[in-house]
């Protein structure tokens, strides 16, 4: 089957008459098709030269020291809770409007997650005033989430963390060149997380990168992540080194060299990837603007960023109206998600009280409309006249 006969759809293939308007689609061709052709005739599949080439592209791209290519993102994040020894006992402030392995990855350690609230509707990342009124003796860490690729407001967050000799980590999933004040995201706290599956704005199907400045950090993680040991098999196959060492308890966490060469790839085409879909937000922006039934998130924010998504929030709404759209739209053949059921009201994470309204009212209300660099300015219309013919539906049904 064809590149172009393949929607990829967190992580599902379905085929293309499912949806006329795919909520994502996969940034392929045959250039991704020939790099891994030309890994496997390299005859050296595992962590090795691509992997070398990946982590040291994708530095430069952030202006990081070092970038650590890993099996996902939630091993980064796990890498970095256990790098920076936090332990049971310790508290780690976290968003709740997030994927599940931004907490999950802080449980593996033992730490207890403390839940903050977003900032409003219109901004869906972490209200750094509920995240000061948080901090306890106990507190670790602080991991934020940049949404959609957005910034969070990272300025008093590391004022906060920095007087009171907090780490924070960048789960910066959404945001690969996405910027703060000039700054990657990523590279602004301690250590930076990058996810590359298969829906991200660098798509190797599994896959994931830590970045970090700090050389012992770096050090560790790399030899944390192959087991604690002190050389990677490539390193000995090419005669640098003949014996290793095993200094700590480590994991199997690396990359493979196919997925860094499909990495590789995706890394060269994000530039034009990213201003494709920042047009594409601009001509949503322009058609939903006079609707007054929604908020879009981040809609005055001028600075570059990934697009990762293009969310939209209903206004004095509830689950049932925010559903009721939902599949009103997917009768029009066109796809959309949520980003996120909140975590604190997974049954798992229930033990750890939060109250935390607005995280709940958007996790309710909140509809993930299609954008992908491939879209075209035909669809984005199509999206927002049936976006406005449901909600004129929704409001005559409730009058």
């Amino acid at each position: 089957m064809a590149f172009s006969q393949i929607r990829i759809v967190i992580g599902i293939a379905t085929p293309d008459m499912e949806y006329k308007i795919p909520l994502f689609d996969l940034n392929y061709d045959e250039t991704e098709e020939r790099a891994v052709i030309e890994t496997l005739r390299s005859k050296w599949i595992s962590t090795g030269p691509k992997t070398t080439e990946f982590e040291a592209t994708f530095a430069k791209a952030l202006g990081a020291r070092h970038a650590i290519a890993l099996a996902n993102c939630t091993v980064a994040l796990h890498l970095a809770f256990h790098t920076l020894n936090i332990q049971p006992g310790d508290e780690v402030i976290c968003p709740s409007l997030t994927f599940i392995a931004t907490v999950n990855a802080l449980r593996y350690v033992g730490a207890t997650p403390v839940f903050c609230d977003v900032t409003s509707t219109s901004d869906l990342t972490m209200d750094p005033v509920h995240l000061q009124s948080l901090v306890s003796n106990k507190t670790r860490a602080i991991v934020v989430m940049h949404y959609g690729g957005f910034p969070c407001n990272m300025a008093p967050i590391m004022d906060v963390a920095g007087r009171k000799n907090i780490a924070v980590i960048e789960d910066a999933s959404h945001g690969p060149l996405s910027e703060y004040h000039g700054k990657k995201l990523g590279t602004i706290g301690l250590i930076g997380c990058f996810s590359f599956f298969s829906n991200k704005n660098i798509s190797t199907g599994e896959g994931g990168m830590l970045v970090t400045d700090d050389d012992a950090i770096a050090a560790r993680v790399r030899s944390l992540r192959s087991h604690g040991m002190t050389t990677l098999s490539y390193e000995r196959s090419k005669g640098h080194t003949t014996e290793y060492d095993v200094l700590e308890l480590g994991f199997n966490y690396r990359m493979d060299d196919i997925r860094a060469a499909l990495g590789l790839v995706q890394l060269a085409k994000l530039q034009p990837d990213l201003k494709a879909r920042a047009s594409l937000r601009h001509r949503y922006l322009s058609g939903l603007s006079e609707i007054d039934d929604i908020v879009v998130p981040f809609n005055y924010h001028e600075e570059f960023v990934s697009n990762y998504i293009f969310p939209i929030v209903l206004r004095d709404s509830n689950v049932h109206r925010r559903d009721t759209i939902r599949q009103a739209l997917k009768e029009r053949g066109i796809q959309t998600s949520v980003h996120y059921p909140p975590v604190h009201r997974f049954h798992i994470y229930r033990q750890y009280q939060a109250t935390l309204p607005t995280t709940e009212y958007v996790g309710e209300n909140e509809i993930t409309l299609p954008l992908f660099s491939r879209m075209t300015v035909d669809q984005v219309d199509l999206v927002v006249q049936a976006l406005k013919d449901a909600l004129a539906w929704a409001r005559r049904s409730s009058s």
